[in-house]
């Protein structure tokens, strides 16, 4: 079956315009996600700092969907990588590459490598895989191939096996990465065992198909976790054994959590979905990201323009980086009550129903009818208010339940508080004032209640909290401008007589 590897790799004219198309800038990164998940925080991450560094140097952001795995490879986790990183912003040039169909490609390479002897066959059985690991355990060694079949001659094969092919390592020396992140970091060759080029059945291996993909698309820098150091070694002998240009390397440090442990779910280790569905905004989630391991000085909050002028490679740490929801959901605050009201809408509109709290559990199902053009309308008369009191979108929403809920309104026990026999008097009065209002303005509604307090010689909050209880059923709530404007001048009116009746 492998003993004819020479495949004539073919492309149909749109692929050779394609592979034109990438061939074309000198600086050139990636991010090549797995679809076996969702996109993770880490993930993003990754893909932040490819499409900074490329942006900052008028390079190119390519896409590769890693999907060799075919088993474990979903359609949907596809779709959500693709949806993720268009809702953070994060476009790449030219097509997605799907590794899986370079299959013939990589096949052609693993055949070059055979043929200049820098890869052989292994013959090896499972049973005899397995003993190799049970004797380095016993050992109290890492298990690795011994390379039993490393340097036996055609002579030896037999004809009737199934066998792999495997990367001839270099047995003596050292592998050096000069890394733009780690610095120097240096691996004896003879700890790196024979790895597998391509299975039994003929299909690549990721190492295999990261190398040749990489230099076939031009990529000029390879930005990843520092968790792939290791992978960076074999692909450089990989590299150095095909003759091809090396890419320059570099390695961010993972994150952790705010503990310093591992990053679990508990810490937000979630996929970017998730974030959006827990109402943050992507250019909150951006800012937050592109500090998790990179710095600009004391800086905390960036817009795009200055993310692509100020980044660089030399300014990532090599310490990880600590994840923490309270400092997100703070930044995430500033960007709510900075954000113009239409694209907070469109945020809005886009999340909603999908919104879930930090538990996973679906929320606002008990307001039916929220997305109604009515309700739409109200919402957003009452964003201004809504948007200063906010860390999350899901919060807003939380906030706005006033605006929704049904007459009579089930009133909270600290709310009620406020409405005494007093309070209720002067909600009379004031209901009499603003039913003569015709100019339903916040400046007017603003005016009217003040010139009312100023007649009672009562303060501001003597009449604003009843009005707010009355109002929302709450005792928290926008400012009570807000309030009313938002609601409009038939509901606020019928609202404040149902507590008088």
């Amino acid at each position: 079956m492998l003993d004819n590897l020479k495949v004539i790799f073919t492309q149909d004219a749109t692929s050779l315009q394609n592979a034109h198309y990438l061939m074309t800038k000198t600086i050139k990164t990636r991010f090549a996600p797995s679809p076996t998940g969702f996109l993770h925080i880490g993930g993003a991450r990754t893909a932040l700092f490819n499409w900074l560094y490329a942006q900052n140097q008028q390079g190119e952001y390519l896409l590769r969907i890693e999907d060799t795995d075919r088993e474990r490879s979903t359609d949907g986790a596809i779709d959500a990588i693709l949806d993720g990183l268009d809702w953070l912003g994060l476009k790449w040039d030219g097509d997605p590459v799907f590794q899986h169909q370079g299959a013939k490609r990589h096949q052609e390479i693993a055949g070059q490598l055979l043929e200049s002897g820098h890869a052989y066959k292994c013959f090896c059985t499972a049973e005899e895989l397995q003993e190799m690991r049970d004797t380095a355990r016993a050992n109290k060694q890492p298990p690795r191939y011994d390379g039993r079949w490393r340097d036996k001659s055609a002579a030896d094969h037999p004809t009737d096996a199934d066998f792999v092919i495997r990367f001839k390592t270099p047995k003596d020396g050292q592998t050096i990465i000069g890394d733009k992140v780690q610095g120097k970091v240096t691996f004896a060759n003879k700890e790196l065992d024979d790895l597998i080029l391509l299975r039994s059945d003929g299909s690549p291996t990721y190492m295999l198909s990261v190398v040749v993909d990489d230099h076939d698309m031009g990529i000029s820098h390879i930005i990843r976790g520092d968790d792939h150091l290791t992978n960076a070694a074999r692909q450089t002998q990989i590299y150095n054994a095909l003759g091809w240009k090396i890419p320059t390397f570099a390695h961010i440090p993972l994150i952790h959590g705010a503990d310093g442990a591992k990053l679990s779910k508990r810490h937000g280790a979630l996929g970017v979905e998730a974030y959006r569905s827990m109402g943050y905004l992507p250019e909150a989630l951006r800012n937050y990201l592109v500090r998790l391991g990179w710095s600009h000085g004391n800086d905390e909050i960036f817009d795009t323009d200055q993310m692509v002028k100020w980044f660089s490679l030399k300014s990532i740490g090599k310490s990880p980086a600590r994840f923490d929801f309270k400092k997100l959901k703070n930044l995430n605050g500033h960007y709510i009550k900075t954000c113009d009201d239409a694209t907070l809408s469109q945020h809005l509109r886009r999340a909603l129903p999908d919104f879930i709290d930090e538990d996973g559990n679906r929320v606002l199902e008990d307001m039916p009818g929220l997305m109604s053009e009515e309700n739409w309308q109200k919402l957003s008369l009452a964003l201004p208010g809504l948007k200063e009191r906010a860390k999350t979108l899901v919060e807003l929403m939380d906030n706005a339940r006033f605006l929704f809920v049904a007459r009579p309104l089930a009133m909270a026990e600290k709310a009620g508080k406020h409405l005494t026999d007093e309070s209720r008097g002067y909600l009379g009065e004031l209901l009499e004032r603003l039913s003569h209002i015709e100019d339903w303005s916040m400046d007017t509604l603003e005016t009217e209640v003040k010139k009312f307090t100023d007649d009672k010689e009562l303060k501001l909050g003597k009449i604003a909290q009843p009005l707010r209880a009355a109002l929302t059923g709450t005792p928290t709530s926008p400012g009570i401008y807000d309030v009313l404007y938002a609601l409009g001048k038939e509901e606020s009116l019928a609202r404040i007589q149902d507590q008088l009746s």
